[in-house]
């Protein structure tokens, strides 16, 4: 069950969003000290970055993986790059499922995926390439019982942050919108 009467913001700034807990182009290691920033664990992380086993990122957000990516698999990056061109800006806006096998299905086989080196985005493949979270990217993939119940954990430990110090916030009565 989700808590309910926490403090929301009652604005978003994507700037913000994108540099509080950003996880493109950037090493495991930073990723792991920006969520312990928000008191989130390694497994917290391993478990949120799942949600990328559902929908769709741009071409621009992934084109350098597939083009200069050394932990890809080369037919997987051949398979994007049919619909990403090599020069920016060409097909920036072009999307491309982050789990080409189930995109509309919530369940574990973005960490399949992984483990085959067809992580879509650079950070996502970061959790696979011989460092900390290998192993628990395996347990994944043989488990989904305990990816989903991870993942409904971390879900519910990022809902509970609190919005930055002197943001406006409220408490809503409809989890979906801004009080009126």
């Amino acid at each position: 069950a989700v808590p309910l009467g926490q403090r929301d913001s009652a604005t978003a700034n994507l700037n913000e969003a994108n540099s509080d807990l950003s996880v493109t182009s950037l090493s495991l290691d930073v990723l792991i000290a920006l969520f312990a920033k928000k008191n989130l664990s390694p497994r917290d992380l391993t478990a949120l970055l799942g949600a990328h086993t559902i929908g769709f990122s741009q071409c621009a957000n992934f084109r350098d993986h597939i083009y200069n990516g050394t932990d890809i698999d080369p037919a997987f990056a051949t398979l994007r790059k049919r619909s990403c061109p090599a020069q920016a800006p060409d097909g920036d806006g072009n999307l491309a499922p982050l789990d080409v096998q189930t995109q509309l299905i919530f369940d574990n086989a973005y960490y399949h995926n992984l483990v085959a080196k067809r992580g879509l985005l650079s950070a996502d493949q970061l959790l696979f390439n011989g460092g900390s979270q290998d192993a628990l990217v395996r347990q994944y993939a043989a488990n989904p019982e305990l990816f989903e119940s991870d993942f409904v954990t971390a879900m519910i430990k990022m809902g509970s942050l609190s919005p930055p110090s002197g943001t406006p916030t409220e408490i809503r009565r409809n989890c979906r919108v801004v009080n009126s």
